[in-house]
């Protein structure tokens, strides 16, 4: 069982309890593509991001959620998730325009993450 509650912090919105089944252990996660703003699929770079204001790994790992099914959570540390366009070369940073936080991700299809 994972139990995710991620507080309010500068990286992103506070998230309630959520529990979650895992079905698969977790693994990295690099990359995920999904819509954004409206805009058409795209891939992003994600990681986990700290309270202490830094990266961590970010995981992803198949779960049974009683709200969606089978699904892909992708999540990172007690700060969430910190994501960008993919290319884009700037440091992890809060200060970076093109980044932005999530507590965390559920995506439907494993080959939407890398």
């Amino acid at each position: 069982m994972i139990t995710l509650e991620i507080a309010d912090n500068p990286n992103c919105p506070s998230a309630d309890l959520r529990i979650f089944h895992e079905v698969e252990p977790p693994q990295p996660a690099a990359q995920v593509r999904f819509s954004r703003d409206g805009q058409a699929p795209r891939w992003h770079d994600v990681t986990g991001w700290s309270q202490a204001g830094g990266p961590c790994p970010a995981w992803v790992q198949k779960v049974d959620d009683s709200g969606d099914g089978v699904a892909f959570l992708l999540y990172g540390g007690d700060a969430g998730l910190r994501l960008r366009p993919a290319g884009d070369r700037a440091p992890w940073g809060m200060d970076a325009p093109q980044q932005w936080g999530e507590p965390f991700l559920i995506i439907g299809d494993r080959g939407d993450i890398r």
